[in-house]
């Protein structure tokens, strides 16, 4: 993916989580070797939601955005 100059690696890595970067539901993982993953919290009570979704995530009937002062999710 290609970014303006201008755009810092803050809103580079929220564009590349899509909905996931101020969803509610999602939570980030990392591994032992610094990998970072997006776990959808709802997979956990509904089959519909995939535990690890591909990213960007561009809809998402589950998606429920997180109230204005909580923080947004960074990969």
């Amino acid at each position: 993916m290609r970014y303006a100059h201008a755009m810092g690696e803050e809103a580079k890595r929220e564009i590349a989580a899509g909905l996931c970067s101020d969803c509610l539901y999602a939570r980030r993982i990392q591994s032992e070797r610094g990998s970072v993953f997006v776990m959808c919290q709802l997979s956990v009570t509904d089959r519909r939601f995939p535990k690890y979704p591909r990213l960007p995530v561009l809809s998402c009937a589950g998606y429920s955005r997180k109230a204005p002062d909580a923080a947004v999710l960074k990969l």
